[in-house]
């Protein structure tokens, strides 16, 4: 690797960790939708994207984007981007690292006369923190972010649309915010949030599909009683069904191939040492790349949690709060984007994404790919959350190596 592109990528990090000095809770990273902390944090990626050559403005939603216009007349746009906000007391590159990436490709393109324009996007709002409603940022890019949806209100009683307001911003203009119609292409580069590359020892993830999600709370309901005094032949405890359920999940997960099922809350009444438990309520996160599995699990799941109340005649009810399709990335673009990263030295597997991102937003509307980096320990959102910066290099030169092959596409299309 040049030093050159040893040098950008010491930079690259360096942009994240000051970014992440700009945050709503002293001595940790916590940066939700529009706050305050968002003002400082557009005004140093402008600065640096205009230092790139690019334009810049912030869109009705709060996204940052900046254009470096292509000298090709009527030149095609590729998007790169992901998100700018993030989790309470979070790492310092979930996201943002995607954004300083895409200007750093930026910098490096200024000198090529490349056929097509580049537009990074800083994502206003991914981790659907502040509204329970992730993506708003994206939605507003493919034209998705509906009149209900801006009525949505943060625990202070604040809804999107005040936000956007208070920022200085004016929900009315939301329509512009929408792709132009010459974009031909998504990449979004991401740490990878889990152990995967490290595992096989690899830098760099193409990502080819990113994983179908279903969120369910159930409520087992029993009856409370002293814990002395009723027999176990007798009680109706909401906690005993609960935890013979909650075994059962991690048990049939754990026996089919690609499923993660997860129970990551659970809320027991009244809450006391020596009284029986008359009601819980649990979440139930299920994810895998094929619908139809993750649907038989859901099916498979909800039975087992049925039979663990009724065998103590405890009641059950099933809220489902969130349905999320498996989202496929564009074939042609990812192949384009492995064999960029073989040919610049980094050979690299196909991955599926456990986690949602701004791609399976965009994938429907735009021809879309990711690139992930690996992550140290396979952790994300956590303060300790880091990338190497040899990952960084990879990254960035598996990206020219993608313009290039990109450019060859577009010369040919354009002679066809």
């Amino acid at each position: 690797m040049t030093g050159t592109k040893r040098d950008c990528a010491t930079r690259i990090i360096a942009r994240c960790r000051e970014i992440a000095t700009h945050t709503e809770v002293p001595g940790e990273i916590t940066r939700r939708f529009l706050t305050p902390p968002m003002h400082a944090v557009h005004a140093l990626l402008r600065q640096w994207m205009e230092a790139a050559g690019m334009t810049v403005h912030v869109d009705a939603i709060g996204n940052l984007r900046g254009l470096l216009q292509s000298p090709v007349p009527n030149a095609p746009r590729l998007i790169i981007g992901s998100h700018l906000d993030t989790v309470p007391n979070a790492g310092a590159f979930d996201g943002i690292l995607g954004v300083i990436l895409g200007i750093a490709v930026v910098e490096e393109s200024r000198e090529h006369r490349l056929p097509f324009s580049l537009e990074v996007i800083g994502f206003s709002e991914e981790e659907g923190v502040r509204f329970s409603k992730a993506f708003l940022g994206s939605l507003a890019v493919v034209g998705k972010l509906d009149p209900e949806t801006l009525q949505r209100t943060d625990p202070d009683g604040v809804s999107i649309a005040e936000a956007i307001r208070h920022y200085g911003l004016d929900p009315a203009n939301l329509p512009a915010a929408v792709l132009s119609r010459d974009a031909f292409a998504y990449l979004e580069f991401h740490i990878e949030q889990g152990p995967i590359l490290e595992s096989v020892g690899a830098s760099l993830g193409v990502v080819e599909a990113l994983v179908g999600q279903t969120r369910l709370q159930l409520l087992f309901e029993g009856q409370a009683n002293h814990a002395g005094t009723t027999p176990m032949h007798l009680r109706h405890d909401a906690m005993a069904a609960a935890a013979e359920w909650i075994v059962s999940v991690e048990a049939y997960a754990t026996a089919h191939e690609g499923l993660v099922a997860t129970v990551g809350k659970l809320d027991a009444f009244p809450g006391a040492g020596n009284v029986i438990a008359c009601r819980v309520k649990t979440s139930l996160d299920i994810r895998h790349a094929d619908d139809n599995t993750r649907h038989a699990a859901v099916d498979a799941l909800t039975q087992i949690a049925k039979k663990a109340a009724a065998k103590r005649g405890v009641t059950l009810t099933l809220i489902t709060e969130m349905e999320q399709s498996a989202v496929p990335l564009d074939p042609r673009v990812t192949a384009l984007l492995q064999s960029a990263a073989a040919n610049a030295g980094f050979p690299s597997n196909r991955m599926t994404s456990g986690a949602g991102h701004d791609a399976m937003i965009l994938a429907p509307t735009i021809p879309s790919a990711m690139l992930f980096l690996r992550s140290p320990g396979g952790l994300s959102h956590h303060p300790d959350e880091a990338v190497l910066p040899q990952d960084v290099e990879a990254a960035l030169s598996t990206a020219m190596e993608f313009l290039a092959l990109l450019s060859d596409d577009k010369t040919k299309d354009s002679h066809a």
